[in-house]
């Protein structure tokens, strides 16, 4: 199969989800190697004190703001599904973009995008009455900021048809079902550690743009951002192998949205 780089690709990590005395990953060294952030909203992680220091500390090294809206379940950390009613949701959605913004708005920037957290992002990949009420959610508070989804999803497409921006998604860490979805995180090897490999498959997707299932077998994949979950073992080491992969490949890493800072 030729090779074909693509121009430049987008890298982001999951922010922000360290809970008062409790904390969770390296924020601070994950924003060194990173373009995108994306920030908890307090509903799955974050307290407003974890909120603004991300927030300022994203912007001092010029990483995009993006709000990670999920469900309200900080015990399950928003892995959990919850069949709410769709005008509930966005509603929720709603709250959790306006809390991220204030405090985004006090380090000098905005909310650039939005990205679905855990269960809510893999339940709109097929569940078309709660894509729509956040995409609902997105387009009454600014309908022109772009949403991360799965590619193929139910949710990207309704985001489209609202008329979103959608953002094609891959994932460097997780693994795939041959029909291009996540493995369940309750499945065995459904999230990898190793940074050689994670980066080996990275490379593969944003130059050939395909990666290989759990059964051995290729799965198209085109995506605009690739994310490393800030929340795994090594998380910092296995940013820094993919943006290293990426760019020795050839691939230029930058946000999304360059060109349209401010």
């Amino acid at each position: 199969m030729t090779t074909t780089a693509t121009a430049s690709i987008d890298l982001n990590a999951d922010l922000g989800e360290s809970f008062g005395s409790w904390t969770l990953g390296d924020d601070d060294a994950l924003l060194d190697v990173i373009t995108s952030a994306n920030i908890a909203c307090g509903f799955h992680a974050g307290d407003p004190t974890v909120l603004r220091r991300t927030c300022e500390r994203a912007v001092e090294r010029g990483v995009m703001i993006g709000a990670q809206v999920g469900y309200r379940d900080l015990a399950g950390f928003g892995r959990r599904f919850v069949d709410m009613d769709p005008h509930d949701l966005t509603n929720d959605v709603l709250y959790q973009l306006g809390a991220l913004e204030a405090f985004a708005r006090v380090a000098g920037t905005r909310v650039r995008y939005v990205k679905p957290h855990g269960a809510l992002y893999n339940a709109i990949v097929h569940h078309e009455a709660q894509a729509e009420a956040v995409a609902d959610a997105v387009r009454r508070y600014d309908p022109t900021l772009p949403v991360l989804g799965l590619p193929g999803s139910v949710w990207l497409g309704v985001a489209e048809a609202a008329g979103l921006v959608p953002v094609a998604e891959a994932f460097a860490d997780r693994a795939y079902t041959p029909e291009g979805t996540l493995v369940s995180r309750r499945e065995p090897d459904a999230v990898l550690h190793d940074p050689d490999e994670v980066a080996g498959r990275t490379v593969r997707m944003a130059t050939r743009h395909e990666v290989v299932a759990a059964d051995g077998s290729l799965v198209a994949v085109q995506a605009g951002s690739v994310c490393v979950h800030g929340d795994s073992p090594g998380a910092v080491a296995m940013a820094t192998a993919v943006r290293r992969g990426l760019e020795e490949a050839g691939v230029r890493v930058a946000s999304f949205l360059d060109g349209d800072a401010g």
